[in-house]
Parts: structure tokens; C-alpha cells; sequence
């Protein structure tokens, strides 16, 4: 009976989105009045509930101020680079090199589609990819298809790890322990992805010519996406591993096919906050003696021994990564367009914020209240088929979300406290809930409007579901039974 009671904020929030079609914000409004009902009620705080309502409240706040930092910034990144005309002259490029359907439709759904995964999120990649794709010729839905399934296998890191490092906030785990477990999931699920891809670029079956292509463009973002993500941490897996991995990939496909190399002059400029950006990330992630005086310049707080956080401002991503943005705007002359590109960041933020809030403060008052242990004993009765169970939590989060970072504040803390009761790996169950929450967006109703927009299908989501959601199941199920198997393993 407890356990069913601990489930009623969370389902009550699930069905505001799903059912009333309410904001991330309002649904976690409501969720949080029920979980307070609870914890007042039938759950007994050990600070008290005033304590445990205050102290809940500033964790709250404080990772949500975290988060947005992250978020502030990569949008910035986002407006400037757009306003720069730097977006469309990359988008440009990787068009221009072949006239291959399939060949394309790598290039652009998956090596761009994983790049504006990795420096935006937030919706961007199917945004801009649906459109170029539209305007190469493909049929409207096919191109919003293919920009949906093209990008999942980054969304673990997107917009510089947000996702993923929503979860390190919650909890104690490893950052490179929890990005390679994720990274390598994604690693050896993404293949699907891919093919559905390419095969759903062309007509007709896939040639001997295609499945090398195939081969070749997941080799060259898999491997240093596990290697960084492993090394390094969640910030840069999806943003380098598809910079690297295109870099490999058109060297080939030029000396293969021809294929005609885009200026670099212009390229050039258009890359330099990326590769700011990126060597920021790696030195203090990678040089131990910098990472530990950076992060040595931390802000912490703490209430009743109980509640607290930590902030390392010099250390933190979104501080490297707008640092990235205004050096880059500055040693390319851009200086002019970083007020406006910062000015728009902070106008499309807001939204963010609230859904943030609303969600972080549902979650941790579930956790201090005991609601989340409640439920994790509750689910402790599926044994040893979790496991397997455990990605389809994190689908579900994204599904009536639409945001793989509010799937993972929902539904993290809940899945290492299963974990801990049945005896699993905290870091393989958190990585589940990773992977579970990125191919979630494949059928979030949420991506799937904003490209349906963008190419003029509004009223047509309902045939874009249909078409994504056998490849996202099959996905899952390629998903749970390899976490299933690593935790029978391990």
C-alpha cells in the first residue's frame, strides 16, 4: 500500500503531460503538491517536515541554478553561431560533398545531428536537420524521421552533458564511471539506429556499398565517444565524438569517392568556439594538476548535516563552455554579436527554468521523505528481471516529458535505490536510465512536433510516432537485454 502511495506524485505528474498535455512545469507543480500531501501525511521525515521542506527546497534551487548555468550557455553557443550565419554554412558543407541518398543522410541526420546534439540539445538537432534534409528532397516525413532516429545515440550528452550530469548531481557516482557505462550502451545499440537510418534514406535494400558506409560512420563516432566519455567525463562524447568522427569520415569518403572538400576558410572561423570549447574541457578534465586546483574553488552549503551542495565555479562545464563563446566571438570578430546571441539565451531560458524547479523540487522531496525508498521496494519485487525493465522507466520519463535531463531528475534516484535493494551496480542502473531516457526521444511527442513544424506536417505526428516506434522498441529491448546481461555479469 505504501509503495502504491509513493507512486502517485510521479503518475500523477506523468499523466498532467501525457494526458492533459500540461507544461513540464505545471505537471511537476502538481506532483510536488501531491508528494507534500504525502510526506506530511503518511512519510515521516527524520529532520521533521519544516526541515525537510526547507532543506529539499534549497537543494532544488541549487541544482537547478547548476543546471541552468550549463543550459544558459550552451544556448548562447547555439544563438550566436546562428547568428553568425555559422550553423547554416556547416549545414551547407556537409550537403554539398555528395549526391549519395544514403551517404547524405549520414552526414547530415547523424555526423550533424550528433554535433547539435552535443553543443545545443534541447530539440536542435531535429529542428535543423528535418529542414535540410526536406530541402535536399526528401519526402517531409521521411526527413523528420531521420532526423529523429539520427541523433538519439547522443542525447545522453547533449547540449555539453546536461543530461548526464543532471544525474551526477543527484547523486555520488562517478563522472567517467557513469558517461562510459552510458557511452558504451549507446555504443553498441546505436548500430540500429543507424541502419534504420540509412535504410530508410534510400530505396530499395541496403547495397554491400551502403552497409560500409554504415559501418564506418558508426566506428568513427563510437569509438571516440566511448574513449572521451570514459577519460574525460559526460561534457564532450556526443560534441567531439561527431567533430572526430566526421573529420575520419569525409577524409575517407573523399579519397573514396572524390567527394568535393568544403572551404575551409570560412569552416574555419565558424569552428573556432567549438574548438575552445572542446580543448577547456579536455585539459581540465585530462590534466589532473589543473582539474584539481580548478575544482579545489568551491562554494558549498549545508543544513541540519542533512541537505547540502557544492558549486566549483572555474571547474564547472557552463562556465567553460561560455568561456568558449566569448573567446571564440572575440578572436573572430564577432565580438558584435554576442550581446543579442546572450540576450536571446536568457529570453528562451525561462521556460527551462521553471520545468527544472518544478521537477528537481517534486524529486527531492521525494527522496527526503522516503517516497523514492518506498518505491524502490516496492519495484525490488521484479528481481532479477529489472535489469531488463530498467531502461523502459527512463523511455517513459522522455516520452511524456520531452526532455531526456527531466526524465533523468525524475527517475535516477529511484533507479540506484533499486539498485542498492537488489544487490545491482548503482553506476549500470543509472547508465540504464541514461540510455532509456536518449532513445525516449526518438517518440517524444515533443521532438517530433517541433520537426513536424519545421517542415510544414503539423497534424501529421501521429504517422511520425508510428513510424519511429518499432525502431525505438527494438532499440529498448537491444538495451535492456545487454544491461541485463552486465548485471548478471558483474
Amino acid at each position: 500500500m505504501m509503495g502504491l502511495a509513493a507512486a502517485v506524485p510521479l503518475a500523477l505528474a506523468l499523466a498532467a503531460m501525457a494526458v492533459l498535455r500540461v507544461s513540464a512545469a505545471a505537471a511537476g507543480a502538481v506532483g510536488l503538491a501531491a508528494a507534500l500531501i504525502l510526506a506530511v501525511t503518511l512519510f515521516a521525515p527524520d529532520t521533521g517536515t519544516g526541515a525537510m521542506l526547507a532543506g529539499a527546497g534549497a537543494e532544488a534551487v541549487h541544482t537547478t541554478a547548476t543546471i541552468l548555468w550549463i543550459v544558459l550557455a550552451a544556448l548562447a553557443l547555439y544563438e550566436f553561431q546562428n547568428r553568425a550565419g555559422a550553423i547554416g554554412r556547416i549545414r551547407d558543407a556537409l550537403s554539398g560533398m555528395t549526391a549519395d541518398r544514403r551517404v547524405q543522410a549520414i552526414l547530415i541526420a547523424w555526423f550533424f545531428g550528433l554535433f547539435m546534439e552535443g553543443a545545443a540539445g534541447f530539440g536542435t538537432p531535429v529542428a535543423l536537420a528535418a529542414p535540410l534534409l526536406a530541402g535536399l528532397g526528401y519526402d517531409p516525413a521521411r526527413a523528420v524521421v531521420l532526423a529523429l532516429l539520427g541523433h538519439a545515440a547522443g542525447v545522453s550528452f547533449g547540449a555539453v552533458g546536461t543530461p548526464t550530469l543532471a544525474q551526477l548531481d543527484l547523486s555520488d557516482l562517478s563522472p567517467t564511471a557513469l558517461a562510459g557505462s552510458s557511452a558504451a550502451l549507446h555504443a553498441v545499440v546505436s548500430p540500429l539506429l543507424l541502419l534504420a537510418t540509412v535504410r530508410l534514406a534510400g530505396d530499395g535494400p541496403l547495397s554491400r556499398s551502403d552497409l560500409g558506409w554504415t559501418a564506418l560512420a558508426w566506428i568513427c563516432f563510437a569509438v571516440p565517444s566511448v574513449a572521451i566519455a570514459a577519460l574525460a567525463g559526460p561534457e564532450l562524447p556526443s560534441l567531439a565524438g561527431a567533430l572526430a568522427g566526421l573529420a575520419v569520415f569525409v577524409l575517407v569518403l573523399r579519397a573514396r569517392t572524390g567527394a568535393r572538400l568544403p572551404p575551409l576558410g570560412p569552416l574555419g572561423r565558424d569552428l573556432v568556439p567549438y574548438a575552445l570549447i572542446l580543448a577547456a574541457i579536455l585539459a581540465t578534465r585530462l590534466i589532473a594538476p589543473l582539474g584539481e586546483a580548478l575544482s579545489s574553488a568551491a562554494l558549498s552549503w549545508s543544513l541540519w548535516e542533512t541537505y547540502g551542495g557544492s558549486f566549483a565555479p572555474l571547474y564547472h562545464p557552463g562556465t567553460l563552455l561560455m568561456a568558449g563563446v566569448v573567446i571564440g566571438a572575440l578572436v573572430t570578430g564577432r565580438g558584435a554579436l554576442l550581446a543579442p546571441a546572450i540576450g536571446a539565451a536568457l529570453g528562451r531560458l525561462w521556460p527551462v527554468a521553471l520545468a527544472l524547479l518544478a521537477m528537481l523540487s517534486l524529486s527531492r522531496l521525494m527522496v527526503h521523505s522516503g517516497q523514492i525508498a518506498t518505491l524502490a521496494e516496492a519495484a525490488a519485487g521484479a528481481g532479477a528481471v529489472w535489469p531488463l525493465l530498467a531502461p523502459l522507466i527512463g523511455v517513459l520519463g522522455t516520452f511524456v516529458t520531452g526532455s531526456a535531463t527531466a526524465s533523468n531528475i525524475l527517475f535516477t534516484e529511484l533507479q540506484i535505490e533499486i539498485a542498492a535493494t537488489l544487490s545491482l551496480p548503482p553506476t549500470l542502473m543509472a547508465a540504464a536510465q541514461s540510455f532509456g531516457s536518449a532513445v525516449g526521444n526518438v517518440v517524444a511527442p515533443h521532438n517530433i512536433i517541433a520537426g513536424c513544424a519545421t517542415v510544414g506536417l503539423v497534424g501529421r505526428e501521429g504517422d511520425i510516432l508510428a513510424r519511429t516506434l518499432g525502431t525505438c522498441a527494438l532499440a529498448l529491448a537491444a538495451g535492456g537485454a545487454l544491461i541485463a546481461l552486465a548485471a548478471w555479469l558483474a
